[in-house]
């Protein structure tokens, strides 16, 4: 997928939203647990809720790869549906892979050859080796870390370069440039912490940003926006358990498309206000 037709698909829909599927089977509607995979029958009622209201889906590989064998049918299911049904959806696995060049061809070939999502989100802390093998493949793209959602991001991500003033954040953005482009690689930028956004944006302009922590952590879609968007948007702001536990009852699916609805219509004031639609 070229970066063009992610912003087609954001300009048709009026919408920059990923939706998370952080799928927890404690968490599941309990008429779904007698199903036969009460996972993939939660996450095709979610998708088929919210398909014309988001961009892409966010498989969160740790809520899978809990339940062995199991789990990694579900997910290979859910990729699959969403690939047959709503081909033009942006599909990432949210994997936070790092590891060294041959390890990282595994996983590359894994995610993009073997189960054909989108977009693989990798830690870039081992270098540029490490990341290199996911951009080889075409149309696929690779996602860095660089400022996350989580509390304690500031132990290393703030760190400062005393060379260069630089915060670790700036340096990976500054760096990592050079292995890809705009047109196979993103970064992640916790909407939790917008005051970074600025810096990002001035090193990467052209380059889409991943923003977890809309909802539920309390991120600021307005503060995002207006530090974040760039003349294609450039924005896929995700919401996991906002918008996927909306609601636990036989209602479950219905009560996620409100809440979609809700963060859709706010990003196509977002995007008319900034006239990209």
């Amino acid at each position: 997928m070229t970066p063009e037709q992610l912003f087609e698909q954001i300009r048709k829909k009026k919408s920059f939203l990923c939706v998370g599927l952080d799928s927890e089977i404690t968490k599941i509607p309990e008429h779904l647990l007698s199903k036969e995979d009460p996972i993939f029958e939660f996450n095709k009622a979610i998708v088929d809720a919210t398909h014309d209201l988001a961009i892409a889906f966010k498989p969160n590989l740790a809520f899978y790869e809990v339940h062995g064998a199991s789990g990694w049918t579900s997910l290979v299911k859910t990729v699959k549906y969403i690939k047959k049904n709503y081909p033009e959806i942006f599909i990432i696995a949210d994997a936070k892979r790092g590891d060294i060049a041959s390890t990282a061809r595994m996983y590359a070939k894994a995610y993009f050859s073997s189960m054909n999502c989108d977009a693989v989100t990798v830690s870039p802390f081992l270098g540029q080796d490490s990341v290199t093998p996911y951009l080889t493949h075409e149309g696929k793209w690779t996602i860095l870390l660089a400022v996350t959602s989580n509390d304690s991001f500031a132990d290393f991500q703030l760190t400062e370069n005393k060379a260069t003033g630089n915060k670790l954040f700036e340096d990976v953005v500054l760096k990592s440039m050079h292995w890809g482009s705009d047109a196979n690689m993103m970064y992640v930028v916790g909407a939790t912490h917008p005051e970074y956004f600025a810096s990002v944006r001035k090193l990467a302009p052209e380059h889409f940003l991943l923003v977890p922590g809309v909802g539920e952590q309390g991120g600021s879609l307005a503060k995002v926006a207006e530090q974040g968007l760039n003349h294609r948007c450039g924005l896929i702001v995700n919401s996991s358990r906002g918008i996927i536990y909306a609601d636990l009852t036989g209602n479950f699916a219905n009560a996620a498309r409100q809440r979609a609805q809700k963060l859709q219509k706010e990003m196509a004031e977002i995007l008319a206000n900034a006239k990209l639609i």
